[in-house]
């Protein structure tokens, strides 16, 4: 086994990062992490925040969280819709394309806030100030929590000095499902989906279980759905976003039963870089 002088889990406290954080806790792994870092977009649905809370409870004497921002990316949304508005990250929401089909927008939001912001923990970890080096003078392995049935999502980290691992795909293999049941026949809390409260990637089905289960959820969703077409198109766009794929008001959403329940994946497939929804 290769030495590292740091093994870092990158946990989204979602399904799986939940599943794999309390196995690795639990010895379930050859080698138990030395942090979890946990990358807060301040955007994600109370139970996210919850979960890290159990997790951190149960197990951070073992495996410490640690917990790092680079601020409200909400928050960065809502000025880009005002005059003068700052730069932002952007996030893929939905427009129409050339050919008249729905296209997701420009992605920055993942790198901004998810990779560079664990990056960030893990040079702080390694001692590095900033503008130091890490590549030649250290190894890490990072640890992301994509099931077998995600595996298209896994991607190779971008530094030279990160080796990633997917213990989920390879140590022990184990789908979304399998992720789910773990946790219940331990009796720990079964983990929900992580990802923003207004991520483009979410199926209609969702946002619309939202209306019949979190109408407070719902509610702000729809809100923030209607403030990107309030005063026109965002700081840095030329055309009308949404929320929603088929390029309409998220309070349009036909009943949960009317439809057709596709899975989450196919979304997944315009790729979040594997750090977002695990």
């Amino acid at each position: 086994m290769k030495d590292f002088d740091l093994r870092v889990i990158s946990l989204g406290a979602g399904v799986q990062s939940s599943t794999m954080y309390r196995m690795a806790a639990l010895g379930e792994f050859d080698v138990v992490p030395d942090y979890a870092v946990f990358a807060d977009t301040q955007a994600e649905p109370p139970w996210v925040y919850e979960m890290l809370d159990l997790l951190e409870r149960d197990h951070g004497d073992v495996i410490p969280i640690v917990r790092a921002t680079a601020g409200s990316l909400g928050d960065a949304v809502r000025r880009a819709s005002k005059p003068d508005a700052p730069r932002f990250a952007s996030v893929p929401f939905w427009v129409e394309g050339g050919d008249g089909r729905s296209a997701p927008g420009r992605r920055q939001c993942t790198r901004e806030y998810k990779i560079n912001v664990v990056q960030r923990a893990v040079r702080a970890k390694l001692g590095l100030k900033k503008g130091e080096r890490a590549a030649g003078r250290f190894q890490v392995e990072e640890w992301i929590g994509i099931s077998t049935d995600e595996a298209s999502r896994a991607k190779p980290a971008r530094y030279p000095w990160v080796t990633t691992r997917w213990p989920l795909l390879y140590d022990e293999p184990m789908s979304r499902s399998d992720c789910k049941q773990w946790s219940a026949d331990r009796g720990f809390a079964v983990p929900q989906k992580s990802s923003c409260t207004f991520c483009p990637y979410r199926q209609p089905a969702e946002y619309a279980r939202w209306r019949e289960e979190e109408p407070a959820l719902w509610e702000e969703a729809c809100q923030f759905d209607e403030m990107l077409r309030a005063r026109g198109p965002l700081r840095g766009t030329r055309a009308e976003q949404y929320v929603w794929r088929e390029l309409r008001p998220l309070r349009d959403l036909p009943p949960l039963a009317e439809l057709d329940g596709r899975d989450q994946l196919e979304l997944f497939d315009f790729e979040c870089e594997g750090m977002c929804g695990v």
